[in-house]
This record gives C-alpha cells, sequence and structure tokens, in this order.
C-alpha cells in the first residue's frame, strides 16, 4: 500500500474517495501544544490507509492535509487535521 500527495502516472482504476478527521482537545494547562499536530498527521495517514484497504485500494494519491486551531468559547482550544485522497486500484 502507499500514499501520495501527487497524481499516480501509470494505468490505474479510481475506487473512490477517502476522507478523514482526527482531533485532539489541548488542556489548560498546556494551551501551546502544537506540537501534537505530528501525532495527529500520524493518526490521520493511518486512518486513511485502513480506509483504503476497506475499499479494496492498492494506494491512494492526491493525498491532501489541512489543519485547523478551533477555539470554543467556553471550552479549550482544539487541534483538527482533516486528509483526505482518492483511493486507486493497479491492474493486474
Amino acid at each position: 500500500m502507499f500514499m501520495s500527495t501527487g497524481d499516480f502516472n501509470q494505468a490505474h482504476v479510481i475506487k473512490g474517495v477517502v476522507a478523514v478527521t482526527c482531533h485532539k482537545m489541548l488542556t489548560s494547562e498546556k494551551p501551546d501544544e502544537f506540537e501534537l499536530f505530528d501525532q495527529l498527521f500520524e493518526d490521520a495517514k493511518q486512518q486513511l490507509f485502513q480506509k483504503t484497504k476497506a475499499r479494496g485500494g492498492d494506494g491512494i494519491v492526491n493525498v491532501s492535509f489541512n489543519t485547523e486551531v478551533v477555539r470554543m468559547s467556553v471550552a479549550p482550544k482544539f487541534l483538527i487535521v482533516h486528509g483526505y485522497g482518492t483511493v486507486i486500484t493497479l491492474p493486474k
């Protein structure tokens, strides 16, 4: 299984698009732990691989990630990573 942020320049069949969202709440004691984004990216990649496998894909291409820091008025901040890409299979 493979993942690429670019296109795949060989024969392939598109199986669909998959998307995931991972989040982490920041505590009031440590409101600036932005290094937690690293683990969120890893979590998102693993979930994308799981969804790709569930669709019978050989890989996922055109992968993109978006990050957000969401502030709630009465709650702590949340770090959010959205990931999505196109599942493909390779002809046998």
